[in-house]
């Protein structure tokens, strides 16, 4: 349907309550990236709210993709779209917190958009990052569900651009890192490729999984541990992970240089890398 024709309903719990769940992807020339993984995040996101899923539910959002990429002319040789599915609880008309039994047939919406190259200054330059004041709770059953609540994040996107930042970065209630509004981090130190443990609160990227087997194979030792803003501030170099944005450098926090303040070398490689595998590129 056209964007601009009403169709979702004022009564969506998604619309009303953020009682959804959601992913983001990248589709080059018509193929989505590691779809299958996410819609195994997915299941799991809205398993954990409850909301049911059918069993062809893969293959449904592969053919919706497919139909939606080529009717947006995004699906040619050179066709990059980023994908985002949203699935909520669906409409119910009645009021309060608690979903009723049987559940509601949920809305799912698959929408795309043409990827946006990032912008010069964050290849060249890198990203800086402030800390926002919100704390990410490690025992929160919510942390690693993707909802579409997301008041948090536009919270923290709020205050990096008060503090003349790109990205905000959240720490656990016990200090360390977990994760920016949208992406995953990661530092080299030496050679060691470092990232918060899933129990740091965050989501668990595709890009994320992806890039700890890239790193053994490029001769980086990965390690999934607990970070400190100091560990961030002392590495040789950083990085965001996302499935959309790909690999972006972070060179600043909160004003500092990381290292020597530029983009690594291993950042920009593991970009190169990543986009040769969406492309098709099996030796990425």
């Amino acid at each position: 349907m056209p964007a601009d024709v009403p169709h979702l309903s004022a009564f969506d719990r998604g619309f009303q309550l953020g009682d959804g769940v959601f992913e983001t992807l990248r589709a080059r020339a018509g193929h989505p990236t590691e779809l299958p993984e996410h819609v195994a995040r997915l299941r799991r996101s809205a398993e954990g709210l409850a909301i049911p899923l059918s069993d062809g539910i893969e293959e449904r959002l592969a053919g919706g993709i497919a139909d939606l990429v080529a009717a947006e002319s995004l699906d040619g040789p050179t066709g990059d779209a980023s994908i985002r599915i949203t699935v909520s609880r669906g409409a119910i008309v009645e009021r309060g917190l608690l979903p009723r039994e049987p559940a509601a047939e949920p809305t799912i919406v698959i929408q795309a958009w043409p990827v946006v190259p990032p912008a010069p200054g964050h290849l060249e330059h890198g990203l800086h990052l402030a800390v926002s004041a919100i704390r990410r709770d490690p025992e929160n059953p919510l942390s690693a569900l993707k909802t579409t609540s997301r008041a948090d994040y536009v919270h923290a996107r709020l205050e990096a651009r008060r503090a003349g930042a790109d990205d905000a970065l959240f720490l656990t209630v016990d200090g360390f890192l977990s994760e920016s509004t949208t992406a995953n981090v990661f530092l080299v130190r030496g050679d060691e490729l470092a990232t918060p443990a899933l129990g740091c609160a965050i989501l668990p990227g595709t890009t994320r999984s992806w890039i700890l087997g890239w790193a053994g194979r490029v001769g980086l030792e990965p390690s999934e541990t607990w970070l400190s803003i100091a560990d961030l501030a002392a590495a040789d170099e950083a990085f965001l992970s996302s499935s959309v944005a790909g690999i972006l450098p972070v060179t600043r926090l909160a004003g500092e240089p990381i290292g020597a303040g530029v983009p690594g070398p291993w950042a920009r490689r593991a970009r190169s890398d990543r986009e040769a595998f969406i492309g098709g590129d099996p030796a990425s």
